[in-house]
């Protein structure tokens, strides 16, 4: 069966790959950031409104050739522009990270509280935004031949249980749509979202170290999660998970327990 692709290739190696993250400014982004650039890979790192932090940021990477990018989740022109200019500088994209994403502090049970901006600019941004990068890199995805998408997902999205109700609901569609993704861009490119439980981040406003401390305290393992530590994750998905597509790793200490 000529189409069948050989199995047993090892570790899939980062040296030399072109490797895209959105978000990759600050928090999970930029630690993905850090960790893919160490690996060896060119690094595109995706910015919204950090390009100052982009910039600082890659003049600390290992390696040469990485570049900041304007590539805001609400704007799928500018995403298309940035595909392109991608395109102009390397021709493929072996490696998306979507890390870039919004949220805000709601109680579940204040339902007035939850206005439509918010709900709406959310779900623009982790669940369109997203969709939106993926389809207008998928045909550098394709000229990679072997290539992955990391969708940086929640447990909240599998609970129900984070910041707001519109958060939750944006990351259980984004694991949906890892679902549909995964089977359409198959064979060339592996699709997977990795799913934190709180990382000690300033991504969710108002929320201290204090708070994720004490979620940490509930979980089996008890370890305070830190950007790196999902980074890691990100890395081992893309880097030994050769063989998976379609299913959402979680990183949460053993707080779905």
């Amino acid at each position: 069966m000529s189409s069948l692709r050989q199995g047993g290739q090892g570790e899939y190696p980062l040296r030399g790959r072109i490797a895209v993250v959105t978000g990759g400014s600050s928090g999970i982004g930029a630690a993905t950031v850090q960790r893919l650039a160490k690996a060896g890979a060119t690094v595109v790192v995706g910015y919204n409104s950090g390009q100052q932090r982009a910039e600082a940021l890659i003049a600390q990477l290992p390696g040469q050739g990485h570049v900041a990018l304007y590539l805001p989740m609400e704007d799928s022109a500018a995403i298309v522009a940035a595909a392109e200019a991608v395109r102009a500088a390397f021709g493929k994209v072996d490696v998306l990270v979507n890390s870039a994403g919004v949220t805000r502090a709601v109680p579940h049970a204040d339902l007035d509280a939850l206005d439509d901006a918010t709900f709406d600019r959310i779900l623009l941004t982790n669940v369109r935004g997203p969709f939106a990068t993926i389809r207008a890199f998928a045909p550098l995805l394709r000229a990679s031949g072997d290539s992955v998408v990391i969708n940086v997902s929640s447990l909240s999205g599998m609970t129900g249980l984070g910041s707001s109700i519109a958060y939750c609901a944006s990351k259980g569609a984004l694991d949906t749509m890892s679902l549909s993704l995964a089977r359409v861009l198959a064979p060339e490119t592996r699709v997977i979202s990795v799913a934190p439980a709180a990382v000690a981040t300033d991504f969710v406003p108002g929320r201290g170290r204090e708070n994720v401390e004490k979620q940490a305290a509930s979980t089996p393992l008890k370890i305070v999660t830190e950007a790196d530590d999902v980074a890691l994750a990100i890395l081992a998905a893309i880097t030994h998970l050769r063989l998976t597509t379609g299913s959402a790793i979680v990183v949460d200490n053993g707080r779905h327990l």
